[in-house]
């Protein structure tokens, strides 16, 4: 079960000025980026998640993997047991800030074709995920 951050909004509230800080999730699984894909994959199946974010040693948020970014990975030719998250393509940021804007994050996504962006603070420390309505 996904927890989402909700607070209260007026009724009249300009959606298009709504943040990314209204909107996003909580931040989720978090793993470290020298976990192979097929150990990802396992934590993905037992916390029912669609994505992970990854983190380097140092606890700073690199990225986020999908589970069909990491079954594409697993399913290719190239595939050994050996790949580390942080040698999948595509697995190092975008990120959001929480001040962007939802209009302005939803846009970045849909021309990425991302399902999900992680919110990070100016640290680069995890704060969040923003996922696309279905």
């Amino acid at each position: 079960m996904t927890l989402v951050q909700m607070q209260p909004r007026p009724a009249h509230a300009d959606l298009f000025h709504r943040t990314v800080d209204d909107a996003m999730e909580a931040a989720g699984p978090q793993i470290c980026d020298d976990m192979t894909v097929e150990v990802a994959l396992a934590v993905m199946a037992g916390a029912r998640a669609d994505h992970l974010l990854v983190c380097d040693e140092d606890g700073l948020c690199t990225g986020l993997v999908t589970r069909a970014q990491l079954t594409t990975v697993r399913d290719s030719a190239a595939y050994t047991d050996r790949i580390r998250l942080r040698d999948v393509p595509g697995g190092r940021g975008p990120f959001a800030s929480p001040m962007t804007s939802t209009a302005e994050a939803d846009h970045a996504m849909r021309y990425r074709r991302l399902t999900a962006l992680p919110v990070v603070d100016e640290q680069g420390s995890a704060l969040g995920v923003l996922a696309l309505s279905r």
